[in-house]
């Protein structure tokens, strides 16, 4: 038991404790943001924000460049969302769940690129290219920031996005070190797969309704 406790947490035998607790804060906040977003709930913006400023912070901190990025990024859209989500005008219901239209899909594409060579750059300035994890890092960057994206305008395809990049990061913050957070990308790949499922639902029963 000792010897399978060390090999998830033997790394943060070096760890302040402060910042230990602020990934455990980020990682609870983070978990509650997706449950609200499962529910189509405006707090999905709230909590998240306070889980993605403690995560710029310490991945700062931690020199983890990509990945301070990535929630710099969602604490902007989140404020967007945030709008997007609470508007309201006078012939129309807050933004409805819906799918993506062609447009979109070309503008989701035109995000993914545009964040890679955005990374790219950013990591070729600092000479951040040390790692094969800096490689994953920009797409994984790429699809959250689109993923990002069409949650903060509704779309059930949002979605498949946080499936798939959280998947990949369930490995790759275990191998940063961070057993936590990689614990977090875990629950988050099983509460997107729910939240899917429970937005297509609500979609379909919004079509039988019209």
């Amino acid at each position: 038991m000792n010897h399978f406790f060390n090999f998830l947490f033997s790394q943060y035998a070096d760890y302040q404790t402060l910042d230990i607790s602020l990934e455990i804060i980020a990682v609870f906040f983070g978990l509650t943001s997706v449950v609200f977003s499962k529910k189509n709930h405006l707090y999905v913006f709230p909590t998240g924000m306070i889980s993605t400023a403690i995560f710029v912070y310490l991945l700062f901190k931690w020199q983890l460049l990509g990945d301070m990025l990535i929630n710099a990024y969602y604490f902007i859209m989140s404020i967007y969302g945030w709008y997007i989500w609470s508007y309201k005008s006078n012939t129309s219901d807050e933004t409805p769940i819906s799918r993506t239209t062609s447009l979109e899909k070309k503008k989701s594409i035109v995000i993914f690129l545009a964040t890679l060579v955005f990374v790219f750059t950013v990591y070729t300035v600092f000479n951040k290219w040390t790692h094969w994890t800096a490689y994953v890092d920009t797409v994984t960057t790429a699809i959250f920031f689109v993923g990002m994206w069409l949650m903060a305008k509704r779309k059930i395809e949002n979605w498949i996005y946080w499936i798939v990049g959280d998947l990949i990061s369930i490995p790759l913050y275990f191998y940063k070190g961070f057993t936590f957070t990689s614990f977090q990308y875990l629950i988050f790949t099983l509460l997107a797969i729910s939240g899917y499922l429970t937005w297509k639902k609500h979609l379909n029963n919004s079509h039988q309704t019209l």
